[in-house]
């Protein structure tokens, strides 16, 4: 059954995803370590979801700010101090980059909150379902019929209505989203479609470096080139097809295969 992330692995190095499914080696920690520093980020996201509810449409932007912060940067603090005992390896640069981020998506919310609270004359508790929609997060599905299996970010629920969200920590393209994010992103509405038995015509990426959500649309030219580079990933996984690659000195030197695979 194929993965979504060797899809992502293949559409940004054929050859490291031929190297990593064919090579024996030890667990990837600098993975690990990025998907627990993805679930701490959900988990600020829930903390500051309940905190929203305490604001009130009488207060000024600082006491939003404020209580939208609670107990965020201790958290922050606590859990970054009990990764080393795991095994996991975050750097201080990794730490500050986490802290920079919430309080620029504090900031953000804070305004953007107060804006509605006036708007609407409600609190916290009655807009916060609008900047927190229902939602699943990190939800496993896959489906037999197209041998495929993924980690969903999250799926959020309006009206009825399933929309595949993708969390990204990357730095995103001046327009629109990168072409990887957006396979995905399709092979999630996918998977959704018959884990729900539902249609999906847009998806989003949220790139949280920037507090910015970018819509992707699920239209049939997607759809086939995500089932074009699933074949090309059977080829390489099942039938070790050994890809040709030019070297690219930006993703190279970045990548921990970057010895043997020029020896290749």
């Amino acid at each position: 059954m194929i993965n979504v992330s060797s899809i992502k692995m293949h559409m940004y190095c054929p050859m490291k995803l031929y190297l990593k499914t064919h090579l024996n080696g030890d667990e990837n920690i600098e993975y690990s370590t990025h998907m627990e520093i993805k679930n701490l980020k959900r988990d600020i996201q829930d903390m500051i979801q309940k905190n929203m509810r305490k604001i009130k449409k009488t207060m000024n932007l600082d006491e939003i700010e404020n209580v939208l912060s609670q107990n965020i940067y201790e958290y922050i603090e606590n859990s970054t101090k009990t990764m080393p005992t795991s095994n996991l390896n975050i750097t201080q640069e990794q730490t500050d980059e986490i802290n920079d981020e919430i309080y620029f998506n504090i900031k953000t919310l804070s305004i953007k909150s107060k804006k509605a609270m006036e708007i609407l004359n409600k609190d916290g508790f009655d807009i916060a379902e609008m900047f927190f929609p229902n939602s699943i997060h990190s939800y496993l599905i896959k489906d037999t019929q197209l041998d495929l299996i993924s980690l969903c970010d999250k799926i959020e629920i309006i009206d009825g209505k399933y929309y595949p969200i993708s969390i990204k920590s990357s730095n995103p393209p001046l327009k629109g989203v990168w072409s990887q994010d957006a396979i995905e992103l399709v092979a999630h509405a996918i998977l959704i479609e018959e884990e729900f038995d539902t249609e999906i015509f847009v998806g989003f990426i949220d790139y949280q470096k920037i507090g910015d959500r970018r819509p992707v649309v699920m239209d049939i030219n997607l759809r086939k080139s995500l089932f074009s580079i699933i074949r090309e990933v059977k080829e390489i996984a099942e039938n070790k097809k050994l890809p040709n690659v030019k070297k690219n000195p930006k993703k190279c030197e970045r990548c921990e295969y970057e010895n043997t695979c020029l020896k290749k």
